[in-house]
């Protein structure tokens, strides 16, 4: 797969350069986000404080799952013609010949699927299967005009495939051969089960009708595809009904319908399929206990009441780098570059209320702040006459072209900002004073190389930078908005030791009228859901909550809650959050901060107030060891303010703590671009008043 290259225009970006954009992130986000996405469905990314609820029961469920499933499956068939046809048959040969065409057909098939474990099994479908299409018009020697061809023909198919599930759980993948006998309903005492209609129409003459010679009666060829099982009942009882969306693609070799000239038919069928299985109860005596499988523990922690809107003032650290693309020196598209006109009439208050280019993801609005930062340090040196910065270029082409790299930034703070070249030093570097890529590193080199070619931004004069952790800083820029679904209305899910003990779990959420909600699969110990998702209209309610969860054994595991929810509508309540960055080499610690946590954060922290602290990491690097970072760095984090609310005198603080390393689900960054990874790598505390 490859990612879209943008043009840039200076100054400003077009509408096609932001769907570029748009596309290019997409491509790079699909590589990481496919299997997630495919398997964690439903479960939204954030964070809450909650108040937590009892568990009423737990249960093991001692059960053997569906081996055998029967039931059939309906699609359509996107076929696409290739190669040649002009001699119809004995008795029509068109004057030109057709090349390349397009149709729609059905397809209906009965099936049978074989799962002697969660990962492997096999599937057949046996079915009807239309391959009809139209070639592409093509001129005719009549008076100018253009003749078509329409076929109509099918088949009755038989799928074998090979099934696997790599995940164990709804999702699966299938690939075999296709083995399809050529179908002609229409026969009559002169023709043959192998033959098939035809429609040519010459300069617009009425169309001539007839059958096709020389087909194959017999057509072998392959198929691979990708489906996922979604149960329609408890996966708790014996009887189980699956509904499957799928996708396959059978490719034009093996496809030539007929045995002269080179006409093949590659086709792509999006279908559903129902299934009905039927499992039975383990009898006495054969049951033989899971293989040290941990017991999880289900809890359900939920917010006093869910607002229907937060008002959210963040504090939003500068990051003092700018990224350059391989082999340039020009700054790249996606900074905002003012004119000069524009320049003298900028603030950064203004960034408060900013509307950043692109709105993708939940961080549009703050990474609309950072691509403002050349804005932001010709302001702020403006406002400033006495500061001064320095600017170090790295670049793996050497010192030269890293300087030109901190030439060109210099060039637009001196042309557009009107800033004193004399106040601006510049050096180049074959690698920043902090570099992502090591000695020894053999491992997404291309994303730590991505890292190190940047400027960094530097300066001595306190009006431009503050101390925060190891190095100073660029000082942040305040954020105002106004959230709907803010983060403390979040109901949160515990399953803990889900890791160990579960391949998957999900669950179902019943109202007072029965009405049920499924969410899942997860492999997570922790997943939040929306507590207005959940309400939908009702102001308030009563739900029952069920886990689902399948052992590594194959064993089913129900837990039981139930939880109130209590929608609030009284005015905004102003919430609160910092962000603390780590750079790629830093330590785990979280010590350096100790002073900003003490003395910065937590004085802001009320007397029954509520904090959630979350950590996450960028995708470099191994994704258990990031989990454990994030988690330690979160950790650590709780404990600097506990301290310090405890010697402050603080009380009825409710604390809420999660580390999602890179789990890009729940980043709260883009991972494309180096400085969306730069600020991954992040633990966020937000205040919440009760």
């Amino acid at each position: 797969m490859s990612i879209p290259v943008c043009e840039r225009s200076i100054g400003k970006t077009t509408l096609n350069e932001e769907v570029c954009m748009y596309q290019q992130r997409t491509v790079f986000r699909g590589r990481k986000l496919l299997s997630l996405w495919l398997k964690r469905i439903l479960f939204n990314s954030v964070l809450l404080m909650c108040v937590p609820t009892a568990i009423f029961a737990q249960e093991e469920i001692d059960r053997r799952l569906p081996i055998w499933w029967f039931g059939g499956a309906i699609g359509g068939n996107l076929n696409f013609y290739g190669g040649t046809t002009q001699m119809l048959n004995a008795g029509l040969t068109t004057p030109s010949a057709f090349h390349k065409g397009f149709g729609a057909g059905f397809y209906l098939a009965g099936l049978v699927e074989y799962r002697p474990n969660p990962t492997w099994g096999g599937m057949l479908q046996v079915g009807y299967d239309d391959r009809r299409g139209a070639f592409d018009d093509v001129p005719c020697p009549c008076p100018p005009a253009m003749s078509s061809l329409w076929t109509t023909i099918s088949y009755i198919s038989i799928e074998p495939s090979i099934r696997f599930a790599p995940f164990k759980d709804g999702f699966y993948v299938f690939a075999g051969p296709r083995i399809a006998f050529n179908w002609a309903p229409n026969f009559t005492a002169s023709s043959t089960a192998d033959e098939k209609e035809f429609i040519y129409t010459q300069g617009g003459v009425a169309g001539t009708k007839g059958e096709l010679s020389n087909m194959n009666g017999t057509v072998f060829s392959g198929q691979i595809g990708a489906g996922y099982d979604v149960a329609l009942v408890s996966q708790n009882g014996k009887n189980q009904v699956n509904l499957s969306p799928f996708i396959s693609y059978q490719p034009y070799f093996g496809q030539e319908p007929r045995s002269v000239e080179s006409w093949a038919v590659s086709t792509l069928r999006l279908g559903l399929a129902i299934k009905f299985g039927s499992g039975s109860m383990i009898p006495p005596g054969e049951y033989v206990p899971p293989v040290v499988e941990r017991e999880v523990e289900f809890s359900v922690q939920a917010p006093k009441a869910v607002p229907v809107k937060r008002r959210v003032k963040e504090t939003f650290p500068l990051r003092n780098y700018v990224f350059f693309e391989e082999g340039s020196a020009e700054i790249p598209y996606r900074y905002e570059l003012l004119t000069k006109e524009q320049a003298a009439n900028f603030k950064e208050e203004q960034l408060q209320e900013v509307q950043p280019k692109i709105m993708v993801g939940r961080s549009g609005r703050q990474m609309g702040v950072y691509y403002n930062i050349l804005n932001i340090i010709g302001d702020r040196m403006k406002r400033n006459p006495g500061t001064t910065i320095s600017l170090s270029g790295a670049s793996k082409q050497g010192a030269e072209h890293g300087k030109a790299r901190a030439e060109t930034i210099k060039k637009y703070l001196v042309d557009v900002f009107g800033i004193e070249g004399s106040r601006i030093t510049t050096e180049g570097r074959e690698k920043p004073r902090l570099p992502s890529e090591v000695p020894g590193a053999t491992k997404e080199l291309s994303l730590l190389r991505a890292g190190d070619r940047r400027v960094d931004i530097e300066s001595t004069s306190p009006e431009m930078m503050m101390q925060v952790g190891r190095v100073p800083m660029l000082k942040p820029v305040q954020i105002v908005a106004v959230v709907e679904d803010p983060l403390d209305g979040h109901v949160l899910f515990n399953v803990i030791g889900a890791k160990e003990a579960l391949s998957s779990w999900s669950l179902e959420i019943t109202d007072a009228q029965g009405n049920i909600q499924r969410f899942g699969p997860s492999t997570r110990e922790r997943e939040t859901i929306p507590g207005n998702a959940i309400l939908g209209v009702r102001a308030q309610g009563d739900y029952k909550v069920v886990m689902l969860g399948q052992t590594k054994s194959g064993k089913f595991v129900r837990k039981e809650s139930t939880v109130h929810l209590v929608r609030r509508e009284d005015p905004l309540k102003e919430a609160v959050r910092f962000s603390i960055l780590f750079d790629f080499d830093q330590s785990k610690s979280i010590a350096s901060y100790e002073n900003f946590l003490s003395d910065v954060v937590t004085p802001l922290i009320p007397d029954n107030g509520i904090v959630i602290i979350h950590g996450y990491s960028d995708i470099i690097g191994d994704d258990v060891y990031n989990d454990n970072l994030s988690e330690e760095r979160v950790a650590d984090a709780r404990a600097i303010i506990e301290r310090a609310a405890s010697s402050k005198g603080k009380r009825g603080i409710t604390y809420a703590t999660f580390g999602f390393g890179e789990d890009v689900q729940y980043a709260p960054f883009d991972n494309f671009f180096p400085e969306g990874r730069f600020y991954n790598r992040t633990v966020i505390i937000d205040i919440v008043p009760d």
